[in-house]
């Protein structure tokens, strides 16, 4: 782990901060953008916009809107490129989030998913909640 605050952010995470803007969510959301850098991968940004389009999302929030803010969340991360793999979680869909923290050289990775927490420290990785992350860098 360096020392920089670079960052993964769980599509789940990402979504709320979507939907509810003065959410706990979105206020980490907010603190990593202002504070470090956030890190993605292409499958991490796919799975972010094929569950940000689902129809159930369009009560909510228009799709027009929902496509804009994914494209401007996706301009304001940096790339990782997998080269590690990791086959460690009970969803396998969860591993994903693990290579970009151990590709992406992560301080941390911000997750309501019980099975990710339960994992905390991953190689060096903090897992943590949108709230306990709040905890420690806001102010």
């Amino acid at each position: 782990m360096t020392t920089e605050f670079r960052v993964v952010i769980d599509t789940n995470v990402l979504i709320s901060q979507l939907l509810r803007p003065q959410s706990k969510p979105s206020e980490a959301v907010r603190v990593v953008l202002r504070l470090g850098v956030l890190l993605t991968s292409e499958e991490h940004l796919k799975e972010l916009f094929d569950v940000v389009m689902r129809r159930k999302f369009d009560a909510y929030i228009s799709r027009d809107v929902r496509l804009e803010q994914v494209r401007r969340l996706a301009e304001l991360t940096e790339p990782v490129r997998i080269v590690r793999r990791v086959r460690l979680c009970r969803d396998p869909s969860d591993d994903k989030l693990l290579e970009i923290a151990v590709n992406g050289r992560a301080s941390h990775l911000v997750t309501g998913d019980s099975d990710l927490l339960q994992l905390d420290p991953f190689e060096g990785v903090r897992i943590v909640t949108p709230a306990a992350f709040l905890l420690l860098y806001q102010g």
